[in-house]
């Protein structure tokens, strides 16, 4: 039987193995999604009963290699990667339903990946792209039996991580502590993933100084190595068309250099299996079984050197059962460490775990709820670990702002040419300041600044209840826009008004679990339109006028906003609903007294790659028109009566449904391009201006046919659609804000 001896300060081995056999080191190098491969070589050396008595690896190599270390077999580890996609983890992909309302407003209009921090050390972006929280949490979860101070040399079977200190660039080899936060860090490739600080040290992947420890495994006590080398191959100079594609072959550059110096450290009596793995990329996810297949075959090749380290069946299984996993126990909580860095009080962090002192340890209930705080936008991390001392079991709670904060800028940009209108833009702004207070203000600005709209919208939301998250948000908003208004059949422009709004009100408003959010309150609003240009028009009595009349008006009203959002894409929708819900009624006035009703519903299913979303839309004011915004509702652009110009038709009442044929041709990880469409709309809708048509026939009505892309940063339409009587549109389109 294999011993798993403690190193010590005198230097002893972490691993030995019973005389007559060389203690086995394996050695599994980082590679991304390549590292699928690991698993059809841990796989052979199974079937073949051959002992691995201690572990060293760097990146994807760390997370097979720990998890293999903490007792899972090959077919365990397996298992649980086919029940997930792994992509999705590794990338941090949150479903949108488990973001707040907040947060999927603001995807409404800004790109995710362009958020700028700013505070008393300047400018600052994250310092990766995927924050790796899911990862975390998945790894937490598989090495949930592992307590959070562990010794690695404790493990079924030793186990070292590689990683790199980004400060000084030295090599990090990490032999305790966390297990879950060791493979984390080991993963951490820079410039994707953010660092992580373990100990007081950031680190990063370690592949960027020893992807293929060798030498750290026989630093372990391995007398014999199977070395198992994963890495992509380097780039030809033809393939690298962008400053990224540079850095990135400057990394492998790094790789291939400390992989070389490794392989030197490797003897006539180690065994270096290099699967065959072709074009597999670091991002290859969906092609694991591929990965896996090499692996094994691989393995399977080098099996005559393999043999000599087999051992007999009952020595194996002898072996298998003293380094199998130790099988999980009931363990309480006696207290639990909050240890926060940041503004947000320890406080709200205990209030949102519904986890107390002398509750049983559930690390997978655990690790959902400490993953829903990270997806509250408050974090960059949050993570556990449990540290026993004898009868005492601390679970420690350790949550991490965002560091490039405190404060936040949001960018989106729309753009949008058409056969039928003038192109147009659209530079969207938004500014954040979570926390303000211990108490959980938080500052929002949102501005649009456009050739056809100019926005601001400034708000202070103060929480009210931190069990049921209600809060107040008083607020000031402006917006300047510019209406066309047309004489039908022939379509020509008649004039263009310029509205302009100011709004100063007070929300109390209610988040609906994750479903939405619904807001009510009082608002003063002052409105002027004006024609930019005007005609004269006859009097019946012989007298002349302005067609066109300016329109001013001032009101204290009072609003109410319901929204459910469950839609999984808001772009391109293949499951879930939306509905929104608005109503605003004037208060204290005798004379133009009005009420505004408007009201939005979609849904959206699929199969397989074919999905269909349907919606209806109407809105109308009741009791004399709106003077605030008298030409409220608007119809015209993509997806929204497509064959006319954006906005084309306005007026006081709306009606307006389509449904939407999509087909997902493609999907892309970890590429700047996520998604292609192909879709075809039919639409059919009206405006009417008091009780007067903007256009002839009850309905008009559209047909689009489309290609769409979505990519990080926004949608890309192209397409044309068609309305009978001739008319047509041919558009481009970037941004989803038309």
């Amino acid at each position: 039987m294999t011993l798993c001896a403690h190193a010590n300060a005198n230097g002893a081995a972490a691993c030995t193995a019973e005389p007559g056999r060389p203690s086995v080191g394996l050695v599994l190098s980082g590679g991304g999604a390549r590292g699928y491969a690991h698993l059809g070589v841990l796989k052979v050396l199974e079937e073949n009963r051959i002992p691995v008595d201690c572990i060293a690896a760097t990146s994807m190599g760390s997370v097979v290699g720990g998890l293999y270390a903490s007792g899972m077999t090959a077919t365990d580890i397996e298992h649980h990667l086919a029940g997930i996609n792994l992509a999705d983890i590794a990338f941090d992909v949150t479903e949108r339903a488990d973001l707040s309302q907040k947060q999927r407003e603001d995807e409404r209009l800004y790109v995710n990946s362009l958020t700028l921090g700013f505070g008393s050390n300047g400018l600052r972006l994250p310092a990766g792209l995927v924050q790796g929280n899911r990862l975390q949490s998945l790894l937490q979860d598989w090495t949930s039996d592992v307590p959070g101070d562990l010794s690695f040399d404790r493990l079924p079977i030793p186990y070292r991580a590689i990683a790199t200190d980004l400060q000084t660039g030295q090599k990090v080899v990490l032999d305790r502590g966390s297990l879950s936060q060791a493979i984390r860090a080991s993963i951490a490739l820079p410039g994707l993933f953010a660092p992580t600080e373990v100990d007081g040290r950031t680190l990063i992947d370690g592949g960027i100084v020893s992807n293929l420890p060798v030498e750290t495994a026989r630093g372990m006590g391995a007398k014999t190595i199977i070395a198992v080398d994963i890495g992509s191959p380097l780039r030809p100079l033809d393939a690298m068309a962008s400053p990224a594609d540079v850095m990135q072959q400057m990394i492998g550059i790094l790789i291939h250099q400390n992989v070389a110096r490794q392989r030197k450290e490797l003897t006539r009596g180690d065994v270096l299996i290099e699967p065959a793995l072709g074009t597999l990329t670091f991002t290859d996810f969906a092609h694991a079984n591929q990965a896996i297949a090499a692996g094994e075959a691989a393995a399977r090749a080098a099996l005559p050197r393999l043999q000599r380290l087999a051992l007999q069946p009952a020595q194996y299984a002898a072996w298998r059962a003293a380094h199998g996993s130790p099988g999980s126990r009931q363990i309480h909580i006696t207290r639990i460490e909050i240890r926060g860095h940041g503004a947000v009080p320890k406080q709200r962090i205990l209030d949102a775990l519904p986890v107390r002192a002398g509750d049983v340890y559930d690390s997978t209930a655990l690790n959902r709820d400490l993953l829903a705080l990270t997806t509250s936008g408050d974090f960059d991390t949050v993570t556990q670990k449990l540290v026993s001392d004898g009868a005492d079991n601390t679970l420690v709670i350790d949550a991490r702002e965002k560091s490039w904060g405190p404060n936040f800028l949001l960018f989106g940009l729309g753009l949008s040419t058409g056969s039928t209108d003038d192109g147009s833009f659209r530079l969207h702004l938004g500014y954040r300041r979570p926390w303000l207070t211990a108490s959980g203000l938080e500052g929002r600005i949102d501005t649009t600044l456009g050739s056809d709209r100019l926005s601001l919208h400034a708000e202070l939301r103060q929480p009210l209840s931190g069990a049921f998250g209600y809060y107040v948000a008083p607020y000031v908003e402006f917006e300047r826009r510019y209406v066309n208004i047309y004489q039908d059949d022939p379509w020509v422009k008649l004039t263009q008004y310029r509205q302009q709004t100011e709004r100063a009100g007070l929300d109390f408003g209610l988040p609906l679990s994750n479903l939405g959010d619904f807001r009510i309150g009082l608002a003063y609003a002052h409105g002027y339109s004006s024609p930019q240009y005007n005609t004269l028009q006859e009097n019946d009595d012989g007298t002349t006028s302005l067609l066109f009349p300016d329109i001013y008006g001032r009101q204290l009203t009072a609003r109410a906003r319901l929204v459910i959002d469950q839609l999984d894409d808001s772009l391109f929708p293949r499951r879930g609903y939306f509905a929104e819900l608005r109503v605003e009624r004037s208060l204290f006035t005798q004379t133009n007294s009005f009420t505004e009703a408007y009201g939005k519903g979609l849904v959206a299913a699929s199969y397989g790659r074919h999905s269909i979303t349907a919606g209806i839309e109407a809105g109308n004011d009741f009791g004399s028109v709106n003077p605030i915004n008298p030409f409220g509702f608007t119809l015209g652009g993509f997806q929204h009566l497509s064959a006319y110009a954006t906005d084309q038709l306005a007026g006081n009442s709306m009606l307006y449904g389509q449904v939407t044929y999509m087909n997902r041709l493609a999907v892309f990880d970890a590429s700047p391009i996520r998604g292609l469409f192909a879709g075809m709309s039919l639409e059919a809708g009206n405006v009417w201006q008091g009780n007067i048509q903007n256009g002839g026939g009850p309905l008009k009505r559209s047909i689009t046919f489309f290609m769409s892309a979505t990519t990080s940063f926004g949608p890309v339409y192209v397409g044309a659609a068609f309305a009978p009587g001739g008319r047509n549109n041919f558009y481009i389109q970037l941004g989803h804000t038309y």
